[in-house]
């Protein structure tokens, strides 16, 4: 008797306040069930070593939604065990999410960032999972909980900086060169190297901590330092040369190799002209080739119209133009040349969008630079969007005042996403991916990777790389309502959750 009194409150409720008696949610009707939430473990030791393994997966049964026929919504929450969930982390799942999953680092980060555990702690903790039928929230809600225990880790720096003799800038703290983070606990560097010694700093002017050379070790083998009484080993470099560095701070590992120069040339490549008051402004390394850097803008006349290069921020190593005034088109570059050659734009040619491609290959340098005209519509692919992998059916962003730029609010599932510039039915069209695979969206302003594979002008720029095989995705590990804003001409992208 009382459940059916809850059957009809729950059917009226859905009728008054929503759409559940317009629309048709037979499917989603999973019957009557008890809401149930497991832990894939009981006990988790979090170790950085494997940050990119799935450490905790909480699952749990649909509940129920009485047969209204409504939609059933979640809400998860993770808090110290004895505090009725006060201070605890929290997130609204929509329906139709019956797991939640986090990686080694996701979790490690999650505690430290969001719950306040201390690193190098365990802790005993709850989580708990709340079912509300649409339309009746306040009278409808499930519970059910389950216990577990994580020891967490202190994650290893994420930056790291190459300090000696032997570098391009000495022993100095405060102008170290920084070297780039490829993935938790790994750093690379290529760049010429001089007969001298070398180590690692974490924190630009602070010498300490620092990274040094084990003493006693069989190989190169690195060794945390934390004070000036630990020995204070350095790396050595007995011929002047260019190196690829790398730094595996997990591992406790490095690797110095010599390259032929046709390897990474320059770490960083700057646009510099009339058009930016003559600042140097960093251009974006391309993640398919490591010697192409891109730059997107939209070139406004301003009595100027000449620009070159630099492969520092300074007046010194300049990628320079082939020959004095060139026009735009042209593609020779020269580097370190005595005479300082620039591009040089008409007025005529300027007001417009341009962007640039920069090949800096030793002895192949190439600069490609063509006006930019902006895709019609951008579309979202892929099993977190709405339309799944339907690209016929791709969900289209929205056109903003800027003509580069698009946004779309709206719900993702967990998932994979991309974006479609022209929704090509044999998928070999013009894409905008992450720069990486499977990259967690940050929140922020982020680069991304624009791909035309059925234009020949732009394989051009990748002699080595079978651009049809190229298909990366963000992985969209929380399901919620987003706001996405991707921008054509810088190639940026921010994909923030609400």
């Amino acid at each position: 008797m009382k459940q059916n009194i809850y059957k009809i409150l729950f059917f009226l409720t859905g009728c008054m306040f929503l759409t559940a008696c317009i629309e048709d949610y037979a499917e989603l009707d999973k019957g009557s069930d008890v809401l149930t939430l497991t832990a894939s473990t009981q006990v988790l030791v979090l170790n950085e070593i494997n940050h990119a393994d799935d450490a905790l997966t909480l699952k749990w049964t649909f509940g129920t939604n009485y047969g209204t026929g409504n939609k059933i919504t979640y809400k998860l929450e993770v808090a110290k065990t004895g505090t009725n969930f006060a201070n605890a982390y929290s997130e609204s799942l929509g329906s139709g999410v019956y797991e939640w999953k986090k990686t080694v680092e996701e979790l490690n980060t999650l505690l430290n960032d969001k719950l306040g555990i201390a690193v190098g702690t365990k802790v005993d903790l709850e989580a708990r999972i709340t079912a509300s039928v649409v339309g009746a929230e306040e009278t409808s809600a499930q519970t059910s909980s389950a216990l577990f225990s994580v020891t967490t880790y202190k994650p290893v720096t994420t930056t790291l900086y190459l300090i000696g003799d032997a570098t391009p800038t000495s022993w100095s703290a405060s102008g170290p060169t920084e070297m780039e983070r490829s993935e938790t606990g790994v750093f690379t560097w290529t760049g010429k190297l001089t007969g001298g010694n070398f180590k690692f700093i974490t924190t630009k002017g602070e010498f300490l901590p620092s990274y040094n050379k084990a003493e006693s070790a069989d190989g190169l083998k690195l060794v945390y330092r934390s004070s000036d009484s630990d020995p204070d080993g350095q790396f050595t470099i007995t011929k002047d040369a260019i190196y690829l560095v790398t730094a595996d701070l997990l591992n406790l590992t490095l690797t110095v190799t010599e390259t032929d120069g046709s390897a990474v040339r320059f770490e960083k490549v700057y646009f510099v002209g009339s058009f930016t008051n003559w600042a140097f402004v960093q251009m974006v390394k391309d993640p398919l080739r490591i010697n192409l850097f891109h730059y997107g803008d939209v070139f406004e006349w301003n009595n100027g119209g000449e620009f070159k290069f630099g492969t520092v921020n300074d007046w010194a190593d300049m990628l320079t133009a082939g020959e004095a005034n060139a026009p735009y088109t042209s593609t020779s570059v020269v580097y370190n040349s005595k005479d300082d050659n620039k591009w040089l734009m008409k007025e005529s040619e300027c007001g417009k969008a341009y962007k640039i491609a920069l090949d800096v290959t030793n002895k192949k340098e190439k600069m490609v630079m063509k006006p930019f005209t902006p895709y019609a519509g951008l579309y979202l692919v892929g099993s977190a969007s709405p339309s799944a992998f339907v690209l016929a059916n791709a969900t289209a962003m929205e056109a903003t005042a800027s003509p580069y730029e698009f946004t779309w609010r709206g719900l993702l599932s967990i998932g994979e996403l991309k974006i479609s510039c022209d929704k090509k039915t044999d998928w070999n069209g013009a894409w905008f991916m992450p720069d990486t695979k499977d990259k967690a969206p940050s929140g922020t302003t982020e680069n991304m990777l624009f791909v035309d594979k059925s234009s020949t002008d732009f394989a051009a720029l990748y002699p080595d790389v079978n651009l049809g095989d190229v298909d990366m995705k963000w992985k969209i590990t929380v399901a919620g309502m987003y706001v996405i804003t991707a921008n054509q001409l810088k190639e940026t992208i921010s994909i923030v959750k609400q």
